[in-house]
C-alpha cells in the first residue's frame, strides 16, 4: 500500500479509495537444497521510496533465479485489470524500459522496479499484475470488499461474514499512522475494505499461478503475515508454503515477517510536516 499525505488521500481515496508440492522443472520447482530454500510463495516486501531495500530485493531474487529458480513474478505495481496489455508488451519487449512505456502507469518509481522487470524478461518469467485498479478500489470503498468478486470468491473467503476485530483494528493502524493521523474517522473503513480487497485478489491471482511458484513485489503492508497477503493466501486450496521478507526501515517489526531485512531509512521530506506547524 502506497501512502499519501492527507491533502492526496482527500483528492484521490474519495474518487479511488489503496507442504511442499512435487511439480516438474517447466513448473519452475528444483529438487534437493533448492526445493527447501524456495517456498512455492515468496513475498519480498518494500518500502516504496527506499532504494538500498529495493536493491537488497533484487540481490535475494537473483540470486534464487541464478540457482535455478524460475517462479511467475507477481507485482502489486500492475494492475490485475491491465494484465492482458502487460502479456502483449511481453511479447514485444526485450527490456524493461519498453514494458513500462507500454504499460503506462503512473505513480510509482519505475527506476526501482526496472531491474526486477530486466531479470523477469531475460529469464522467461511471466510477469502478472495483481493489483487493484483506483477504479475498482474506490467502488470497494463505496460499496464493499464484497463488490469487487464472484459468488464463488465471496463463498470461498467469507466475505459476507465480519472480519476479526483485531485484523481490522491493525489495518485501521496502519492507514492511520500511514497518513499522519489526519484522516477523517468516516473515511477509515473504507479504506481499510479496499487494502483487504487488494490482498485477496494479490491472494487469489498468486494461487491462480499453481503449479508455478510465485514471488510477490509489494509493499511490506502487503507481506505482513498478520493482516497482509498471507492472512489469505491458505485459506482456499490446498496448503501452499510461503515466507515474508520485510525490507524495514529500522529495527524492530521481526513478528510482522518470517524474516526481516533492516535497511538504513531514506532521506525524504517529512510528509506529516505540514501538520506539525
Amino acid at each position: 500500500m502506497k501512502h499519501f499525505p492527507f491533502v492526496a488521500v482527500l483528492a484521490s481515496a474519495l474518487l479511488a479509495g489503496c507442504g511442499i508440492v512435487k511439480k516438474d522443472s517447466a513448473a519452475g520447482r528444483i529438487t534437493g537444497m533448492q526445493e527447501a530454500a524456495n517456498p512455492q510463495v515468496l513475498l519480498l516486501g518494500e518500502v516504496h521510496d527506499n532504494a538500498q531495500g529495493h536493491k537488497l530485493r533484487f540481490e535475494e531474487l537473483k540470486k534464487r533465479v541464478d540457482a535455478g529458480w524460475h517462479p511467475v513474478v507477481a507485482m502489486e505495481q500492475f494492475d490485475h485489470e491491465d494484465q492482458p496489455l502487460l502479456d502483449e508488451a511481453q511479447k514485444g519487449c526485450v527490456d524493461a524500459g519498453c514494458v513500462i512505456r507500454v504499460m503506462k502507469k503512473k505513480g510509482w518509481d519505475w527506476q526501482q522496479y526496472y531491474p526486477v522487470i530486466q531479470l523477469a524478461l531475460d529469464k522467461h518469467l511471466p510477469i502478472v499484475a495483481v493489483n487493484l485498479s483506483r477504479a475498482n478500489a474506490s467502488k470497494v470503498v463505496r460499496d464493499g470488499v464484497a463488490s469487487s468478486f464472484d459468488a464463488k470468491t465471496i463463498a470461498d473467503y467469507r466475505l459476507n461474514e465480519p472480519i476479526s476485530a483485531d485484523w481490522r483494528k491493525a489495518q485501521e493502524n496502519e492507514i492511520r499512522t500511514g497518513h499522519c493521523n489526519m484522516l477523517p474517522d468516516m473515511m477509515i473503513p473504507g479504506m481499510v475494505d479496499a487494502q483487504m480487497a487488494r490482498d485477496i485478489w494479490m491472494a487469489r491471482l498468486i494461487r491462480d499461478q499453481q503449479p508455478r511458484d510465485v514471488v510477490l513485489i509489494a509493499g511490506n503492508g502487503h507481506v505482513r503475515k498478520d493482516i497482509g497477503v498471507p492472512r489469505w493466501l491458505n485459506t482456499v486450496g490446498a496448503k501452499l508454503t510461503v515466507k515474508a521478507i520485510g525490507y524495514v526501515e529500522g529495527s524492530g517489526q521481526k513478528e510482522l515477517f518470517d524474516e526481516v531485512r533492516n535497511i538504513p531509512a531514506q532521506k525524504r521530506a517529512d510528509p506529516c510536516a505540514k501538520f506539525k506547524k
